[in-house]
Order: C-alpha cells, then sequence, then structure tokens
C-alpha cells in the first residue's frame, strides 16, 4: 500500500512538471523573464528528481540477496538523498546564477501576458498535483500529530519529497509572478532578476530540508517510537518471558524493519519451552507490527534445573 500510494503521488508530479516545464520554457523565450526561465529550470529538475524517486522505489523492492542479505529498502532513501543534491545544485544553483545574470544584464520584459497564462496554468497543475500528494502523504499520517512531525517521523522520503518539490513550486510561482508584475508595473528589470534569486533561495532551503531527513533515513533511523513501546509491552506480556533486556530496531526502508532483542526468561524453562517461546513472540510481534520482517532473538544465559549448564540457547533469525 504505501509503495503503490508513493507511485502515485510521483507520477501525478511527472506529468504535471513535464507539461509545466515545457510551457514555461516556451514563455522564458517570447518575454525573455528571468523568473520564467528559472522557473522553467526548476520543473525541469523536478521531472528528473521524480524519475530518480521512481528508479530508487523500483531498486528498493529488489529481493535480499547474498551481497545485500537484508535487503535492497535503503536505495529509496540514497535517491532521496541525489534528489536533494540536485535541487540544491542544479535548481538552486542555476535559478541563483540566471538571476545574477539578470542583475548585471538587466533586459526589460516582453509580452509579459504570456507569462501571466503560463503562470496560472502552472499554478493549476502544480495545484492538483500538491492535492494528490498531500492527499497520499496525509493517509499514511499518524493521528494527532502535526504536519511537521508526520513529516519528520515519517519512513518514507518519496512521499515527502514530492510534497515538499509540489510547495516549494507552488512559493515560486508566486514568486515569479510578483517578479513579473512588479517589474513590468514600475518598468525595473532588476526586480525580475531578484524574485529568480528568492526562487533559487527557495530551492536551496527545501533542498536541505530533504536532505537533513534522508539523511537520518540513511544512516540507520529506528523505527517509530510507538512501534519500539508496542514491541516491549507485546514481549513482556508473555509469561515466559521475565524481562527485555535490550530491543533495537533499524528502519531498512518505508515497510520493512529490523528488530533485535536480549530477552530474559524465567527461570526453570526447558529448551522446547524456551523455543516456543520464541515462535509465539515471533509471531505475535509481526501479527501485530507486519512492517518488521527480521527478527533476532537473543535469550541471556538460563539454567534450567534439569540439566547442566551449558552455553544458551539462541533463537534462530526469523
Amino acid at each position: 500500500m504505501p509503495a503503490r500510494s508513493s507511485r502515485r503521488a510521483i507520477v501525478a508530479a511527472i506529468a504535471g512538471n513535464v507539461a509545466i516545464a515545457v510551457t514555461k520554457f516556451i514563455a522564458a523565450a517570447i518575454s525573455g523573464s528571468s523568473a520564467m526561465l528559472s522557473e522553467g529550470i526548476h520543473s525541469l529538475v523536478d521531472t528528473g528528481n521524480d524519475l530518480l524517486l521512481l528508479l530508487g522505489l523500483r531498486l528498493s523492492r529488489k529481493p535480499a540477496d547474498t551481497d545485500h542479505p537484508f535487503g535492497h529498502g535503503k536505495e529509496l532513501y540514497f535517491w532521496s538523498l541525489i534528489v536533494a543534491i540536485l535541487i540544491f545544485g542544479v535548481g538552486g544553483g542555476m535559478s541563483i546564477y540566471e538571476g545574477i545574470l539578470h542583475l548585471l544584464h538587466p533586459n526589460p520584459i516582453e509580452r509579459p501576458l504570456v507569462n501571466y497564462i503560463v503562470l496560472a496554468l502552472a499554478a493549476i497543475f502544480e495545484g492538483l498535483s500538491w492535492q494528490v500528494g498531500y492527499s497520499e502523504f496525509k493517509a499514511t499520517q499518524e493521528k494527532g500529530i502535526g504536519l511537521w512531525e508526520a513529516i519528520h517521523s515519517s519512513k518514507d522520503p518519496s512521499l515527502f519529497t514530492v510534497l515538499f518539490e509540489d510547495t516549494a513550486a507552488l512559493l515560486g510561482l508566486l514568486v515569479a509572478f510578483l517578479g513579473i508584475f512588479l517589474g513590468h508595473l514600475l518598468n525595473n528589470p532588476y526586480i525580475d532578476g531578484s524574485a529568480s534569486v528568492m526562487i533559487g533561495a527557495i530551492l536551496a532551503v527545501t533542498a536541505l530540508l530533504l536532505a537533513y531527513e534522508s539523511k537520518g533515513l540513511l544512516v540507520g533511523e529506528s523505527a517509530n517510537p510507538k512501534i519500539v513501546a508496542g514491541i516491549r509491552s507485546l514481549a513482556e506480556a508473555d509469561p515466559a518471558v521475565e524481562r527485555i533486556t535490550r530491543a533495537l530496531t533499524m528502519q531498512l526502508g518505508p515497510s520493512e524493519i529490523l528488530l533485535t532483542m536480549e530477552i530474559q526468561f524465567r527461570k526453570g524453562l526447558s529448551a522446547e519451552a524456551l523455543q516456543a517461546a520464541i515462535d509465539r513472540l515471533e509471531k505475535a510481534i509481526r501479527t501485530r507490527f507486519p512492517d518488521i520482517q527480521r527478527i533476532f532473538i537473543e535469550s541471556e544465559s538460563i539454567t534450567a534445573p534439569d540439566r547442566p549448564k551449558e552455553e544458551p540457547p539462541r533463537a534462530r533469525a526469523g
């Protein structure tokens, strides 16, 4: 379900960005607007970024193999980080560069009506894309928490990346409109160039936020604290468990979690009873938290009264 939601949001964003980029470049060529050219670059970069996110989604679904025993789920996190770098370097950098060139060599805006028509169409397409992205993200948002907290706790960067891109695009359209309108009204081409620099700054800030969120997932972020607390509560409720010494999780992908637990079982358990308890715990955890696909349980030293001391049994990997 999360993968389908992510793909739907990305495809909607690609369709909108392709149409918008073409119209923006045509309008920039006709009118000579620096802000409009920056917006065209912005849409073109967004299209490429969304294609990279689709690539990341596809690669993240590859099954585990000898070289990647825990699967390829973090492919999506890697490509999300690449997208953030591209937004910063190509989108933000090119827009700022174009704006500076326009400030150094200002040209009056011609045929501003063309820009207004394109901006209006772009706002409609971007608004529709933003609505799809927001709806898909909202469907995964945990109840009772704010939007920013939901973004920070999200484990699917493809959804909040699309949301960030579309939000930045709408802000950029607003800045471009103001730059063109005020520049033409006041007959001041420097305003148009300044708008281009501001669009680049918006993209740069967006990229930094995306990079920050993607980095945490890429280097090994834990699962949602509520999931970790639920695992502890579930395990401690088992009659064979004395206490949970440690429960560690790592997010391997948007819907894939690695769990390792150190458990002190009650004294006097036979090897068969211990193995049965481990199997029971694995089944209960997977049933309640289906995203936990790999479980490793280690029991602390226990000596059954009816057998000599020996190396404590260790659970197999689930």
